[in-house]
Parts: structure tokens; sequence; C-alpha cells
């Protein structure tokens, strides 16, 4: 049984979600509260898996209880269900907010997020862990991308073509204007999954608020490990295998959304690596140690060390971001597809052959042993492919840009 817990000033809003809601009894304890303090209350007094709480309320508004929410209970999702909203109010509450939905929102859509916020909690073993992975944020993005998109947004020139250009290059400034525009924070959702056309759809004028007012990017300031990864081969490898993955999709057939789904989870495949760079730099050598001294893969010590591994990791935070599901479940499982894979040809099947393919033509950035599963690829008809993804196809997808191209030009 999950606790959610619903929030609003109007009483007929509080009733009219009882209703609406009233299917879900057998699986969600539901509890319901008319102000923020009134919240933070019951939060003080019982364990809760989600929060949805309406925007415009007196006295503390959601974005503040939300803010409170996010210090006092890091490990509940929060998500806001609110209609009009002035627009200063929703930039200065981006922060602390996981989702955004939209009044009126049908109960479907309610259900089905706060459902799937619910599901995400499968995926790491440890409330620690997902305490510290819900209280993110944003993410530390390159130091020369961060220094490209600050210049780009003090131009007195600056356009947003240029801003989609760089974001689009940029894993973490990616997933956080994707979070944005897949969410109602600037009007209805759209399913968007091109960085650069999640860049126009917010508007160079809101960019520049969020990313000069608000601070959504920032640069990363820790340090490489580089037995586990060094920031600029993650960055070299996220890139190339969410181009390869571009390639792959786009020469199966398949169609555009699913392109582009391909190239935003294999450029986010090893987004989880990031976050345990950024925020557990000692969980990362004691992993590179481990395995060092049991002669174990990395992502088993990771296992063993953690309770889970990078890759669920990156995958809970852009579950409870509002993510689709190919796209989690293709990060998520990218390097067991075997585990989840139901025998079809997914997101998570291209965005494993091309990682698989990036580490095999690129060994400079492969610290640890990479393996297709070839039992799930014989599986879904894909074992040839294989074979069939050469370094021609890898230079195309890639631009020519990577070392492995480079030198076979050498």
């Amino acid at each position: 049984m999950k606790n959610i817990l619903f929030v609003d000033d109007e009483a007929m809003v509080l009733d009219g979600l009882h209703r609406m809601l009233r299917a879900m009894r057998h699986e969600w304890q539901m509890t319901f509260a008319s102000s923020g303090p009134e919240a933070l209350e019951i939060l003080e007094k019982g364990s809760f898996d989600v929060i949805v709480t309406d925007m415009r309320m007196p006295g503390m508004d959601g974005g503040q209880l939300l803010n409170e929410v996010k210090e006092r209970h890091p490990n509940v999702v929060r998500i806001i269900l609110s209609g009009h909203s002035a627009k200063e109010k929703i930039l200065h509450s981006i922060g602390p907010v996981h989702q955004y939905l939209s009044k009126p929102c049908d109960a479907e859509a309610l259900k089905s997020t706060v459902s799937r916020a619910c599901a995400m909690r499968h995926l790491l073993n440890s409330d620690s862990l997902i305490s510290l992975v819900s209280a993110i944020e944003s993410l530390p993005s390159l130091p020369s991308l961060y220094a490209e998109i600050m210049e780009e947004m003090n131009s007195q020139e600056s356009s947003i073509s240029r801003v989609g250009e760089i974001i689009s290059k940029d894993v973490a400034m990616s997933a956080k204007v994707l979070q944005l525009v897949n969410s109602s924070f600037f009007g209805h959702p759209v399913h968007v999954s091109n960085p650069s056309r999640a860049a126009a759809l917010i508007g160079l004028e809101t960019l520049k608020a969020l990313v000069l007012g608000v601070k959504i990017f920032s640069e990363f300031s820790g340090s490489d490990f580089p037995g586990y990864c060094t920031i600029a081969n993650l960055w070299e490898h996220s890139v190339a295998t969410g181009f390869l993955a571009k390639d792959t999709a786009e020469s199966l057939g398949r169609e555009q959304a699913e392109i582009d789904d391909c190239f935003l989870a294999g450029l986010m495949h090893d987004l989880g690596k990031l976050i345990l760079l950024e925020k557990l730099p000692s969980a990362c050598e004691e992993i590179v140690e481990d395995a060092a001294a049991t002669g174990s893969s990395l992502i088993k010590a990771e296992q063993e060390a953690l309770g889970t591994t990078h890759a669920q990791v990156g995958a809970y935070l852009l579950g409870i971001w509002g993510f689709s599901e190919s796209i989690v479940d293709a990060i998520a499982f990218h390097h067991q597809p075997g585990e989840y894979a139901n025998g079809n040809l997914t997101t998570l099947t291209i965005v494993h052959l091309a990682n698989g393919l990036e580490h095999r033509n690129n060994p400079a950035n492969l610290n640890d042993a990479w393996n297709f599963d070839l039992e799930y690829l014989s599986k879904v008809g894909m074992i040839d492919r294989i074979a069939g993804l050469q370094l021609g196809s890898y230079c195309r997808a890639t631009g020519g840009e990577t070392n492995a191209c480079k030198n076979s030009l050498r």
C-alpha cells in the first residue's frame, strides 16, 4: 500500500480528488490536507511516498511547501497539481518540484503519474540513496559546455538555435530542459525527446530567466576517478552512444518519436555515473578498489557497495522527473536487457547495441569489461546486427569526431 498526501486549500477540490481516486483505495492510502503547515504536520507523523499539492494557497504556497518537504523528507516524490499560476511563482518552484500537472487533470493522467512515481522505488533498495537522488534539483554540466551556455546566455546576440545546440551536447542540461517541457511547467505537456526542440518550446527569454536567475544549470566541480570514469570520457561516450542509437534506430526504420527516444536514452544511459561522481565520490573510490581487489566488474562492485548500479540510479531520477517509460527502462537495464525485456525490439534493445558498439570501437572510454547480452539479442532477432554495425556506421553516427574514427584515418 502506497501512502499519498494531497494538499489543497479548497475543500471542494479535495472532495473531488477523493471521489475521482476512489478506485485506487485498495492500492493507495490517501490523506488530505488543507494547508501547507497541516501537510508538514502530517508528514512528521507518518511515512509517505508522494505528495501532490496545489500551487496557489494562502500563507505557504505549493512551491514553499515542497521546498520544506525536500529539506525535511527528501525521499518523498514532489508533484504540483495546479491551475494557472504567475510565471514568477512557477520559475521559483522549479527546484523542489519533480513534476508539474495542470488543472483540470483527468483521473487516468493523475493515477498514471502517481503510480509511476511510486513504481520507481523498486530500482533503489536504499532509503538513503532514494533520499539523495530525490533531493537532486539539477545535474552538473561539463565545464567547457557550461562556459559556452553562460557566454551565450549573456550575449546580446544570443539565439535559441545556438542555445539548443549547446544543450543537446550536454547530458545534464538535456535532462533538465526535457524534465520541464515534458511536465506542465509552461503549459500542456508534450512528448519531446529532442533537447533542441525542448529549448525552442521553452523559449529564449524564459531559458535566460531559468539559467541566469534560477540557476537550473551548474558546473561539475568534483574530482575524476580514472579507474571508474573521467568526466571528459563520460561525455564523449554518452554523446557517441546517443548518436549511435539514433543511427541504428533510423537504419531499422523506426518511427521518428522512437528515434528521438533512442538518441536521448543513449545520451543519458550513464547519467547515474555522473550522479555518483558528484554526490558519492567516496563510494566511487570504494567501487574501484573492490573491483581491483576481487577481480570483479565495476557494475558488480557497484551492486556490492550500493545495493544497486549506476544504471538504476540514473533511471530513478529520470523516472521521478516524469520521463517516458521506454527511456527509463532503456537506461535502467542497458547492461542486462534480458532481465526486463519482453522479446520485442525496443528502445532498450537499440541502446544496448549502441552502448556495446561504442565500447568496442572506442576502448579509451572503457574502464570495465563489456559484453553483449547475446541470448537476449538472439531472442529479439538482432544477433546478426552486431556484425552489421561496422565502424563506418559508427563514424557516420558520431560525425567522425570520436577517437576511434580519427584513429581509423591515420
